[in-house]
């Protein structure tokens, strides 16, 4: 029997399986990804929602993703397939602060259980390596460089910055830490693009599908340069709401689009557990 249910499956790009047939009966069908539109890796974006779009309290100790989505084995099951899916995972600074200082970006760590399937699927079926390059981007560079990603030693780890935040990484001692590269692309405001990132990664690391993890301000700038080609969005039955200036970010912030430039998106499938519903969604280009 499957974890999650499929309620809904609208992909017209099926091809012959590729999951392992225990991953195929938990996810409830199979899971495929297309090619990239452009000259660059394709982009996966996954987040956990409240009803009402919130996906951080914003809380000291409170502001993962799994206090959203209450630790639901479905969200961290698919959370884990993706993972397991991907050449490389990125994530801001800011989400990197947000959860435990021992928290590993692999598929195992989120959903224990299916670490054989995990395994089988991304080293047999896919001939990847054990883990997903794990991309960590800061523009300052202050980066907690005693947690648990920086010194696994079966963990590689890069760090793309601005020079600035690459001498404050030096000055923190991350060129002692074997399982960090540092990369420092041009900035003039000290953001960093998410084209020249993806160049980067495609390049220098052949990566062809990349898992983003947010945060929501990073996941608006990709979004922004037309680099987000689909979005897995769970949702979670629970309302946080906002009060005053209170600040509990959507999974979309830093950007506005306007109608004629507001990106569309198809539905792909959307599965069920109890009450969550995970929602997949495929970037509509003319």
């Amino acid at each position: 029997m499957g974890l999650v249910r499929t309620l809904i499956d609208c992909d017209e790009e099926y091809v012959d399986s590729r999951l392992p047939q225990k991953l195929t009966e938990l996810y409830d069908g199979d899971l495929h990804f297309g090619a990239s539109p452009g000259a660059r890796p394709y982009v996966i974006a996954n987040f956990v929602s409240t009803l009402d779009g919130v996906v951080s309290y914003e809380l000291k100790d409170n502001s993962g993703g799994s206090t959203i989505s209450g630790s639901d084995p479905g969200d961290r099951f698919i959370m884990g397939l993706l993972r397991a899916s991907a050449d490389a995972i990125v994530v801001g600074a800011g989400t990197l602060r947000d959860v435990s200082a021992e928290s590993l970006w692999t598929p195992e760590y989120v959903y224990r259980d299916a670490k054989p399937f995990y395994a089988e699927y991304r080293v047999s079926a896919q001939n990847k390596p054990e883990y997903p390059l794990l991309v960590i981007v800061s523009g300052s560079g202050q980066l907690e460089l005693n947690r648990a990603i920086f010194r696994t030693a079966a963990m590689r780890t890069v760090v793309i910055t601005t020079s600035e935040g690459r001498d404050e990484l030096m000055r923190r001692g991350a060129t002692t830490l074997s399982s960090i590269e540092l990369h420092a692309l041009d900035s003039s405001d000290g953001s960093i693009a998410p084209l020249a990132i993806l160049q980067l990664l495609q390049s220098q690391f052949g990566v062809k599908t990349i898992l983003h993890e947010g945060g929501p301000t990073l996941f608006g700038q990709f979004l922004a340069a037309d680099a987000i080609d689909e979005l897995f969005l769970t949702l979670s039955p629970q309302m946080a709401g906002r009060k005053g200036d209170a600040t509990r970010p959507a999974f979309l912030q830093g950007v506005a689009f306007v109608p004629d430039s507001a990106p569309w998106f198809q539905m792909v499938s959307t599965k069920q557990r109890a009450a969550y519903l995970y929602l997949r969604y495929r970037r509509l280009r003319t």
